[in-house]
């Protein structure tokens, strides 16, 4: 039981600044203040340190950086490698899985063993590692590490446990894929070509063996020679040097052809009967030239040779080879079936492509019914079945990036109806033409747990754009897209505005979304320092949209020293006047003062028919000073049940009235202090500042390190000294391009004076120098009135003080109950007009200062800044609890959040912390070094939200989802999907015994006998290092617990004897090695010792 202290309304104590610079309330958490307590309050926290912990739960988005393919035909599982090491693995919607390798290293290769739930991935440290895939979060069981030779290529034959690995060396290496342990069985490059040749063959580009026969491996050398081997006789049935390099190969299922694609564009094919020359070579896109030669083509660097039932003619699917001369071209994936050549233009550069076949046996007819294409920012799927080769509509979300991510916001708990509402006006702007079968990748299972609730995620994007994301149970489906840009006129040729720098980059970028998912209002800021107000309709509607412009100057120097009189800054109670805002000087006709008459962009002022959905109803622009652009918006609230918006920037402060549309408030942060301001200002001319606009949109994966000496975050010092004893004249040593912007705002039902007994109306509004200062308002009950009448804005100058920007601002009632802040219920203003059921704004947790009925028990104000949190007791403004978050970093993000039913503040530090805090008491609860903050996307795009989860944008096309609830972190199995689904592995066709006879027959090839360690021996220790896996035997047990079934208990058990004897049998060899050691040893003593006589020893 927390007992916290509470104060009686009207009592003027203050906590005395230290010369520290905080208050003395004390410094660690749990530690009250030393005010009196004529009475005790008592809250009982629920929240202890074992309901917490950090989870990674799910990633969404296209891989950043892919570099490679796979693709389980029998499971239907697909697997995308990245730069980065990670493997993403999708089946169908809901079976979503990321796995990482902890090097890091690039992944060059997948490979899968097909219907057995494993994966076999080769990496760009020359590593090879085995997952299982038996359990929802994948494990690596084996890995073996090269260290005299660079992996270049693997080849995994079907059904079988033998990987052919290609060198850079040009020598071809086997594994045992059970143990992980090569064969002593290499195939030398040097073996591979003939003695005669001079050259080196160079790295191994393509492995595969023959559909007619197992037993011959076709081995491509990137000069352009290719070596049939054969297996059994050890020696090449053929060679074939070829003047062009070679990129990729791909048999016909019957064996007895092979195609090649090559670096001057052409596809070369070969018939096994003939390999002197190919029979045929083409350049699919090279025309013959006049003189008679043809035009050089890029490379082709891939290609797909496949055949069908239902046609004579098989398909070629390749990418590249287009002619050098159509500059400007999109990469392009080519189909070739008989004489017609399809060319699909693709948005991004081909990263690798898969072509989806019925049968997972070479040696039978393919039946390509899809094809897969990897791009370096996207993922598509192609319909073969259908001659237009239609693409399938994407169930993953792979568009995230389509514009870049420039702000995003995470709301758990929403209204129910909010989805299927955003999702029926959403579905009406769907693209078409989609292909009409089934998505082709269909793997694993996926049930929606019975603990979900409605999540949505907003994205804000560089071009303008919002994106409505429907993420409830791990999953994430585009609901609704809105375009803010066409709230604006398209800028002419030659006229960009007033500010050229901002149409150079991007005038519509998100810089912060506010949305109220009870009354629907949606309010975004922009880069060219704009807030667009948006209501949602059901229905269209022919509107105007209104216009506000704003100017916000401060003239003052920001940077300034606490005056030696005002000791007690922090709840100051002033008994004259607020100042009232002052009107705006009349312009100069100068040419900077009409410059600054011109916002950047401008409204369309000409009526518009809006479609269902969000329609714009109020733009507030901001206008420069002094010639310059103004400054961009810091700050942004609003609230429905008030009809208020408020915006702040580094100059001051605006209070808008949407509903009766007007300026209500517009004042310098300075002027809103009155008499009340802690600080000795110095006037001064106003400065020229010009602000970049760029980093928002510019969202590059270099690693730009924070400078941590920044660590004391922009404004540091300049606050560390403003809060020091010292009352030095000189301001020298403070930062002087610092000024104090509006960085938090929080509309509340609250109290401004120490004398008050009833909450009003207030704007809380909280500063870069770490002040909070309290507003009340004055706003008319009856729904007539307050449409008429004017609501009163009147700064009392009431100022609260911690260290450090401030960042956030919640509230709790006596109860340590979260407050939510007042709202109107949704109302649709175009719906018709029905007379029985007039219209009227219904309005919760509203209570006007008229309101005999609102609660003067007070209540609880949990502020956090860059440093520390403080709790304080309202009416009175006593510091109940303060916390110093950090020292050495700074926060970024911080939010009071609901969890287990009842209520913590989250902060995530620069140095990548994260940490929870109880409350009202602020005693730490969490503290974990989760991820440090390597460039400025994971700073704008980090938030929490309700239910233990946050998400940032971990790389340019990816969202990151964690939780930091234990709870979640225990039921994840149970919300991921299942990889692996036990399915019966098709059987082979009967080929007939004419074809059985004649075409040989591979079942007679017995890999074991050719590559065990009884034939091949062992391969040398120095070559290759085995280590096991984390993920060891637990995770195949887990497994085989459910599922699998007896099968599966009885393969893992031969895995743990084949693994126990393994180690036998390497304890053994390390037996043998000493005893030949000492053997050895002996024999040379023996013989050094054979000629002396029994005195010389």
């Amino acid at each position: 039981m927390k007992k916290f202290r509470k104060v009686l309304d009207g009592l003027t104590t203050s906590s005395p600044v230290n010369p520290s610079g905080s208050p003395a309330c004390g410094s660690a958490a749990g530690t009250p203040s030393t005010a009196p307590t004529p009475r005790e309050l008592e809250i009982q926290e629920t929240l202890m340190s074992e309901h917490f912990q950090i989870c990674k739960t799910v990633r969404h988005g296209v891989p950043y950086q892919p570099t490679a393919l796979a693709f389980d035909p029998v499971q239907k599982i697909l697997a995308i490698g990245s730069r980065s090491g990670g493997v993403r693995l999708l089946g169908r919607p809901g079976v979503d899985c990321h796995c990482q390798h902890e090097s890091g290293a690039a992944v060059l290769q997948l490979q899968f063993l097909i219907n057995e739930g494993a994966l076999v991935t080769a990496c760009a440290d020359d590593t090879l590692h085995l997952w299982n895939l038996r359990q929802r979060r994948p494990a690596i069981l084996h890995s073996l590490k090269f260290n005299r030779e660079r992996i270049t290529f693997c080849h995994l034959p079907f059904q079988s446990k033998w990987l052919y690995v290609g060198t850079e060396r040009g020598n071809t290496h086997i594994v045992n894929i059970e143990s992980f342990i090569l064969s002593g069985y290499v195939i030398m490059w040097n073996k591979a070509i003939e003695l005669s040749t001079k050259t080196h063959p160079g790295p191994v580009v393509h492995l595969s063996d023959s559909p007619k026969d197992e037993g011959k491996l076709l081995i491509g050398f990137e000069s352009g020679t290719i070596v049939m081997w054969d297996l059994r006789a050890k020696r090449a049935d053929f060679r074939i040097y070829y003047d062009e390099a070679i990129h990729s190969a791909s048999w016909h299922h019957e064996g007895r052809q092979f195609m090649c694609s090559h670096s001057d564009g052409s596809l070369s094919m070969w018939n096994l009967r003939n390999t002197a020359k190919p029979f045929q070579v083409t350049f699919p896109h090279g025309k013959t030239q006049r003189d008679g030669r043809k035009e050089s083509c890029k490379p082709i660097l891939k290609v797909e040779y496949k055949t069908s039932r239902n046609s004579s003619e098989a398909f070629v699917v390749f990418s590249g080879g287009l002619s050098y001369d159509k500059a400007g071209r999109r990469p392009t994936l080519t189909i070739m079936h008989g004489k017609a050549i399809t060319v699909l233009e693709m948005d991004y550069p081909i990263v690798d492509f898969l072509v989806l076949c019925e049968t997972p046996y070479l040696n039978e007819v393919q039946e390509p019914y899809a094809v897969v294409v990897l791009l370096e920012k996207d993922f598509v799927v192609v319909d073969l079945t259908q001659s237009s080769f239609p693409i399938f509509e994407n169930p993953y979300p792979m568009d995230i990036h389509e514009s870049p991510v420039t702000c995003t916001a995470y709301f758990a708990d929403c209204p129910p109806d909010i989805i299927p509402v955003l999702y029926s006006i959403g579905a009406k702007h769907k693209k078409t033409g989609y292909s009409l079968k089934e998505w082709p990748v269909s793997g694993g299972t996926w049930t929606v747990g019975s603990q979900t609730y409605p999540e949505i995620i907003i994205t804000g994007h560089a071009d303008g754009s919002i994106k409505f994301w429907d993420a409830t149970a791990i999953t994430l489906q585009m609901l609704y897209k809105l375009k803010t840009s066409k709230v604006f006129e398209k800028p002419k040729g030659g006229d960009v505005g007033r500010n050229a720098e901002l149409a150079e980059e991007d005038p519509y970028a998100v810089q912060m979304i506010s949305w109220c998912p009870q009354s629907r209002i949606f309010c975004v800021v922009g880069i060219s320092a704009h807030v667009i107000l948006y209501r949602f309709s059901k229905h269209d509607a022919n509107t105007t949209i209104t216009s506000l412009e704003v100017r916000l100057q401060c003239e003052i120097e920001d940077v300034i020293s606490p005056s030696d009189t005002e000791n007690t800054p922090c709840f100051s109670d002033p008994s004259g006047h607020s100042p009232q805002p002052q009107p705006p000087s009349p312009r100069s006709n100068t040419p900077d003062s009409m410059r600054d008459s011109i916002p950047c962009l401008k409204v369309k002022d000409h009526m518009i028919r809006m479609p269902p959905g969000y329609q714009a109803e109020l733009v507030v622009q901001l206008l420069g000073v002094d010639g310059d652009p103004p400054q961009q918006i810091t700050s942004l609230d609003l609230n429905s049940a008030y009809g208020l918006l408020a915006l702040g920037n580094c100059n001051g402060l605006a209070v808008v009235d949407y509903l009766q549309k007007t300026i209500l408030l517009c004042m310098s942060t300075l002027e809103l202090y009155g008499s009340a301001d802690p600080f000795q200002r110095l006037t001064r001319s106003p400065r020229k500042n010009r602000q970049s606009t760029s980093g928002l949109t510019e969202l590059s994966d270099n690693q730009v390190s924070l400078d941590l000496e920044r660590s004391k975050s922009p404004t540091s010092e300049s606050r560390e000294n403003s809060f020091s004893r010292s009352r030095s004249s000189s301001v020298s040593s403070i930062d002087r391009e610092t000024k104090e912007a509006v960085t938090t705002l929080q509309f509340a039902e609250s109290y401004v004076r120490k004398s008050d007994t009833l909450p009003t109306p207030c704007l809380w509004v909280g500063t870069s120098l770490g002040l909070v200062l309290i507003i009340p308002m004055s706003i008319p009950t009856d729904e007539q009135e307050r449409l008429e009448d004017p609501v009163t804005v009147a700064p009392t100058g009431t100022v609260l003080m911690l260290k450090g920007s401030i960042l956030q601002i919640g509230f709790l009632d006596c109860g340590g109950v979260l407050i939510n802040s007042p709202y109107e219920v949704w109302r649709d203003q175009h719906a018709p007009d029905d007379p029985d059921r007039p219209r009227k704004r219904k309005l919760v947790n509203f209570s006007p200062s008229s309101s005999q009925e609102a609660s003067g028990d007070g209540h609880l104000a949990v502020v956090c800044s860059e440093r520390q949190a403080k709790v304080f007791f309202m009416p009175s403004q006593a510091c109940l609890y303060v916390h110093n978050i950090t020292e050495s970093s700074f926060v970024l993000r911080a939010d009071v959040v609901s969890v287990y039913n009842s209520v913590c503040l989250a902060c995530f530090c620069a140095n990548g912390h994260i940490m929870t805090l109880s409350l009202p008491s602020l005693r730490p609860l969490l503290d974990v070094s989760y991820l440090p903050l390597t460039d400025m996307r994971i700073a704008r795009t980090f938030c929490f939200t309700n239910g233990g989860q946050a998400l940032y944008l971990c790389s340019p096309t990816e969202i990151q989802r964690i939780t930091y609830s234990q709870e979640m972190c225990d039921n994840l199995q149970e919300m991921l999907g299942e990889l692996f689904t036990p399915i019966e592995t098709p059987e082979a066709q009967n080929r007939g015994f004419l074809k059985g006879f004649f075409g040989g027959n591979a079942q007679t090839f017995d890999r074991e006998e050719l590559f065990g360690e009884a034939a091949a021996g062992k391969a040398s220790r120095s070559l290759a290092q085995h280590i096991p896996g984390q993920g060891g035997m637990e995770g195949m047990k887990a497994a085989a617990g459910g599922v699998v079934g007896e099968l599966a208990r009885a393969r893992i058990a031969l895995d743990e004897r084949g693994q126990r004897l393994g180690e036998l049998e390497e304890r053994t060899a390390l037996m043998m090695t000493s005893a030949e050691t000492f053997s050895k040893h002996a024999h040379e003593l023996m013989l050094k010792c054979k000629d002396k006589k029994w005195y010389q020893f």
